[in-house]
């Protein structure tokens, strides 16, 4: 009898003892956030194929940017204002990032690299920055192209309210976008983002698909025109001198 009391008289005590242990032992500093990263370990992200075999949609199952935004970075570069986009280009092999409201399109250098290689990797950096608790974004607003000004003419309105209704929540469901650039002279300027950007299949979206819709809405509308950043421009002109001295390479070493 008086060793139950005895038990029972210990037990706050040992309760007390256990929270000092929990929180304060220098033998498991770091037992809550092992925890934590656990749990954001086991986060189920999930990968859907888009018409361009070298990119893929990431869904991490959380949101990612505001319904009907995207953000594109094209290069490393342009990844300053995102941490999440920093760490993805760490990853070896990875040429591009996109977001969208709720997946992330990551495109890669090139056929030679294989996804299967790339996606644990992968995996990996997009569940430990969901962990972290950074911002997405820090000093840049996403894309909204679309939106209607008071000194657009009607042309331009039809064309903006036709490309934010039809046709942009299509292309955004295979992993990209379409900007609107400009209207002038019966020329729409369009910008292709994301899995669209080097897709084989983009110049056959854009004049069958893209402008035939416009066309069809809006007579004057003479035709589409895919316009690109210089830097972009410079970026590939680099890449397939690049491509060219690799190539010459393989040769000279076959002869």
């Amino acid at each position: 009898m008086r060793r139950i009391k005895h038990l029972i008289n210990m037990i706050p005590m040992l309760v007390k003892n256990q929270k000092s242990i929990t929180t304060n032992s220098k033998l498991f500093p770091n037992v809550k956030q092992q925890y934590f990263f656990a749990l954001n370990r086991t986060m189920f992200i999930q990968t859907q194929d888009t018409p361009n075999p070298n990119s893929i949609k990431f869904l991490p199952g959380v949101q990612v940017l505001e319904k009907g935004h995207t953000m594109d970075f094209p290069n490393a570069s342009a990844a300053y204002c995102s941490p999440l986009a920093k760490v993805l280009f760490r990853v070896e092999g990875v040429k591009s990032v996109f977001f969208g409201s709720d997946y992330i399109t990551l495109t890669k250098v090139d056929d030679d690299v294989e996804w299967m290689v790339l996606k644990p990797e992968i995996y990996a950096t997009i569940m430990d920055f969901f962990a972290s608790g950074l911002p997405i974004l820090t000093d840049a607003k996403p894309t909204s192209d679309t939106q209607i000004h008071e000194d657009d003419d009607e042309i331009v309105m039809m064309i903006k309210e036709l490309l934010d209704s039809r046709i942009r929540p299509t292309v955004q469901e295979d992993g990209g976008d379409i900007l609107f650039i400009g209207y002038d002279a019966g020329i729409v300027k369009l910008k292709l983002q994301g899995s669209c950007t080097s897709c084989p299949s983009s110049v056959v979206t854009l004049k069958n698909g893209v402008q035939n819709m416009l066309q069809f809405y809006i007579p004057e509308v003479i035709g589409v025109e895919q316009v690109e950043d210089e830097i972009e421009i410079r970026t590939k002109a680099e890449f397939e001198k690049f491509e060219k001295k690799l190539h010459e390479g393989d040769e000279k070493e076959n002869t």
